[in-house]
C-alpha cells in the first residue's frame, strides 16, 4: 500500500526543488508567524508556483481566519489545508462551506492521551495527523507520542497522518507497525529549522519505500 509523504516546513524554493527531486509526495508551507518555518504569503506563492503534477502544496495554519486561508489557498493553488490549533467541528464545517473546488481539509491532532482522538469521529476532515503533544506549541516539536494511539486511531476507518519524531531512522519500522495513509516529518529532514538537508530527504523517502515493498 503506498504511504503519502509530506515534507513540511519547506521556507524556499531551493528546499522545494529538493523535497520533488526526493519524491515527496506533498510539500508543507506554514503559515503560523510564531513557528521558525512561517513563510509569508508573498514568499509562499514564489514556493509553490509551477509545481509538477503529482506534488500537491498544502497550507500549514493555526487558529486563523478563514478569510485569510481562503485567500492564500487561491494565491498559492494549494491542494489542501492543514489545521493544527485549536479549530473545532463548527470550524471545520464553516471550511468545508467555503467555495473551494478540490481542496482538501487536514486536521492536525496533538496526541496526549486516548480521549485526545475522540474529535476524529465528528470532524469533517478529509484525514487526520497525529502529532506530539507540547503545552503550547502547535507542532514541529520533534518529538514522538505513542503509537499505541496510532494503532486506536485506524479503528475509526478514516485517512491517518503521523507526525512528530519522524526521521530516516524510525520511519520504516513505524509503517511496518502502524498501517497508515502517509508520514508528515519536519525537523526529521533538516540541518536546522526550516532548512532542510537533501541527503535526509532522500534516505527518508527511500525508507518509506523500503516499508511499501516489504507489505
Amino acid at each position: 500500500m503506498k504511504v503519502r509523504v509530506k515534507f513540511c516546513g519547506i521556507t524556499s524554493a531551493e528546499d522545494r526543488d529538493s523535497a520533488i527531486i526526493a519524491g515527496a509526495d506533498a510539500i508543507g508551507i506554514v503559515f503560523f508567524k510564531d513557528s521558525p518555518r512561517f513563510v509569508p504569503l508573498e514568499k509562499a506563492e514564489m514556493i509553490t508556483k509551477d509545481l509538477p503534477p503529482f506534488v500537491s502544496a498544502v497550507g500549514v495554519f493555526v487558529n486563523e481566519d478563514l478569510g485569510f486561508i481562503e485567500e492564500c489557498v487561491e494565491r498559492c493553488a494549494m491542494n489542501a489545508v492543514q489545521i493544527h490549533g485549536d479549530e473545532d467541528v463548527k470550524y471545520c464545517l464553516k471550511f468545508k462551506s467555503l467555495k473551494l473546488k478540490g481542496v482538501k481539509l487536514i486536521k492536525g491532532i496533538r496526541v496526549k492521551d486516548r480521549e485526545s482522538l475522540a474529535a476524529i469521529e465528528d470532524c469533517p476532515a478529509d484525514a487526520f495527523i497525529l502529532d506530539a503533544y507540547k503545552k503550547g506549541l502547535y507542532g514541529g516539536t520533534g518529538q514522538g507520542f505513542d503509537r499505541s494511539l496510532a494503532i486506536i486511531a485506524n479503528e475509526y476507518g478514516r485517512n491517518i497522518i503521523i507526525s512528530g519524531g519522524l526521521n530516516p531512522d524510525n520511519v520504516y519500522d513505524i509503517i511496518k507497525e502502524v498501517k497508515l495513509y502517509g508520514v508528515d516529518v519536519s525537523s526529521g529532514i533538516e540541518f536546522s529549522p526550516g532548512k532542510k538537508n537533501i541527503e535526509l530527504m532522500e534516505r527518508f523517502i527511500a525508507e518509506v519505500r523500503r516499508a511499501e515493498i516489504e507489505e
